[in-house]
């Protein structure tokens, strides 16, 4: 018997293929490019020629996020691993490069995207209006609603979006969870910038409350029996998970594309979370 959890996530990754076979049509998801190759009169962009001219494929996350990328002992040594990571791999493979991973703070990575310290953002990314200003934008290849967790102790009190009137909600900065916290009526938001400062938080009382994707929430409760997830539902607005890569760079978002279509079609996708997702609660 599948756990909960993994079940959740196996139905995320069959809507994120129903998202690609339906087109992203959220009011506050962006068009993004098309993946029809564009035509062999355009010249390559200074990314993708970048990436071919040196071989490897840079990669920024925040490995702080299981099971999308997080750290774990493999084979005795400390190793990012997620299955956002092994969708990054299955890029530069399918671009004949190597893969370099460099794991920053979440509210870092899409400067490092327009400084050129990295290539591409895979890190569980939303689209939103305001990143497209700066970012192009793959097709969205996963989705994932929220939770809000707090303390065992106040489970049988916060239990509406009203009962965190007046109470510190805490949320990574940066994110849509953030965007969410600042959305409640009457709460102070605490904005942090790992989930570990989110989780820390809760336990030494310095928040109330925490919007934390399911997944993500799901593996920190099981690691701090004391916190739980609520009954408090937010409203999901259906954005998905997205790569994100400089802006101009329509060719690189083609073949990013191409890989992310061959394995939502061919299960490889399904087969990353569930792994991902067994190797996180270990």
């Amino acid at each position: 018997m599948m756990k909960k959890s993994i079940k959740r996530l196996v139905a995320a990754s069959v809507a994120a293929m129903a998202i690609f076979a339906a087109g992203c049509g959220s009011k506050t998801t962006p068009t993004t490019a098309p993946t029809t190759a564009p035509s062999a009169t355009i010249a390559m962009s200074a990314s993708l020629k970048k990436i071919k001219d040196s071989g490897k494929l840079v990669l920024g996350t925040s490995a702080d996020y299981p099971p999308f990328e997080f750290h774990a002992s493999v084979d005795g040594k400390d190793t990012i691993v997620g299955f956002d990571i092994e969708v990054a791999k299955e890029i530069a493979k399918d671009l004949g490069v190597t893969l370099e991973i460099k794991d920053l703070k979440f509210d870092g990575l899409l400067a490092a995207l327009d400084q050129g310290s990295v290539d591409i953002v895979i890190a569980g990314l939303s689209p939103t209006e305001e990143r497209a200003k700066s970012v192009d934008f793959s097709i969205q290849y996963y989705s994932a609603e929220q939770a809000v967790v707090v303390r065992g102790a106040d489970k049988g009190t916060l239990t509406t979006l009203e009962s965190l009137k007046g109470k510190t909600i805490a949320a990574q900065k940066g994110t849509i969870q953030e965007d969410a916290a600042k959305a409640v009526e009457g709460a102070t938001v605490l904005s942090l910038g790992k989930i570990s400062d989110l989780i820390l938080a809760l336990k030494s009382n310095r928040a109330d409350a925490a919007i934390i994707e399911v997944p993500v929430a799901e593996s920190n409760v099981k690691e701090n029996t004391d916190l739980v997830i609520s009954s408090i539902v937010i409203k999901n607005e259906g954005e998905g998970k997205v790569a994100a890569v400089k802006k101009g760079s329509a060719d690189l978002v083609v073949e990013v594309n191409k890989t992310l279509e061959r394995i939502l079609a061919d299960g490889t996708f399904e087969k990353f979370v569930l792994e991902a997702t067994q190797l996180s609660e270990k």
